[in-house]
């Protein structure tokens, strides 16, 4: 009896002593398996660019900046989309950027890699055309 009674208290003892962190780190929702749609949406859709910085660009600067400028600065993305899709589809099953699986493109800077501006730079993924939709809630104030 005195047996099963320590290992009971030792059971309950340890069992609400031992704290854990179940938030996930940083890093986790970056994975191999996000590596590689990723790499295989800027394969396929990266030329969605083009079209998309047309119309920023002639929304920015008029018809004919986005015909011209707009043009010709979707091409340049669709080619760093489709470069840096190739490079993640071969390389989505190691960590490259930094020992992680978060996308080469974060800052554009001395290392020249790709700004992560959602306004003007590249993205994680390539943009959706099409009606963009928000979700709107009311509120109700008291």
């Amino acid at each position: 009896m005195k047996k099963a009674f320590t290992i009971a208290a030792a059971l309950i003892f340890t069992a609400t002593g031992v704290m854990a962190d179940i938030q996930a780190p940083p890093g986790s929702t970056y994975t191999s398996t996000r590596k590689l749609g990723r790499a295989i949406s800027n394969i396929l859709y990266g030329f969605a660019e083009i079209p998309e910085q047309i119309v920023r660009k002639n929304n920015q600067y008029g018809r004919k900046a986005g015909m011209t400028y707009g043009f010709i600065d979707g091409n340049r993305r669709a080619f760093k989309r489709l470069g840096y899709g190739f490079y993640e589809l071969f390389t989505f099953h190691c960590p490259t950027y930094k020992g992680t699986f978060k996308p080469p493109y974060e800052r554009c800077g001395e290392d020249h890699r790709i700004e992560m501006n959602p306004s003007d730079g590249l993205s994680e993924f390539p943009p959706v055309l099409g009606a963009e939709h928000y979700y709107h809630t009311r509120s109700q104030q008291w």
